[in-house]
């Protein structure tokens, strides 16, 4: 491949990646952002795993998202809500202890605990869904068993994330760019590493199967 070549064909996907974090903002706040983002977020994630897992270099990106955002928008709600609820729950606990100095720290492990597995359930969570074929909850619990047992991977996407924070705080110019869609292929890719190895283990074939 020629020098131009491989300039038309990194241009291309950088306009591809940039595309596909408008329509995951735009779509975010089609739904009034609270019931757009997870909708969203797991319509950009099934795009991420076209590229990367089957290797679909030419998908209609619009229509693609859209069939993606309107098939699951009901169902990520009721994901978003459970997270919201957790969220809260951390929260509440939180400003509790530090209303009560001294009383209730030793509820500060578990609240810890909590969160910890809250963060990788949810790191875990968008690939599992656009992935596997499981019950409502079952999605939750194979996020997090997945995320336990993925340590490199858990790792890679924190250092992703906090890379990513870094390129906002420098160049924030990139936000509406490549924020949301580069932190979803990174993930994406980390995550297919964990099934793959997962799979292997069990000695299974990993495509739209359930790891339950």
């Amino acid at each position: 491949m020629g020098g131009w070549d491989k300039f038309y064909l990194i241009a291309n996907w950088m306009l591809r990646i940039a595309y596909l974090n408008i329509l995951w903002i735009f779509f975010t706040f089609v739904g009034f952002v609270f019931f757009g983002i997870f909708p969203a977020t797991s319509a950009m994630f099934s795009i991420t795993r076209k590229w990367i897992f089957h290797r679909e270099r030419n998908i209609k990106l619009f229509k693609t998202f859209w069939t993606a955002y309107k098939q699951d928008f009901l169902k990520q709600n009721g994901y978003g809500l459970i997270f919201l609820l957790v969220g809260y729950f951390i929260y509440y606990d939180i400003t509790f202890i530090q209303l009560n100095p001294g009383q209730f720290q030793f509820l500060v492990p578990v609240i810890v605990l909590i969160f910890a597995a809250s963060i990788i359930t949810l790191l875990f969570f968008f690939p599992v869904f656009v992935h596997f074929k499981l019950s409502f909850f079952q999605y939750l619990k194979q996020a997090f068993l997945i995320g336990i047992s993925s340590i490199l991977e858990l790792i890679g996407m924190i250092a992703t994330i906090f890379l990513l924070y870094g390129m906002i705080v420098l160049l924030p110019g990139t936000i509406p760019l490549f924020t949301g869609s580069v932190l979803a292929i990174a993930i994406t890719f980390l995550s297919q590493s964990a099934f793959k190895r997962i799979a292997f283990k069990k000695g299974i074939q990993i495509d739209e199967t359930s790891v339950g």
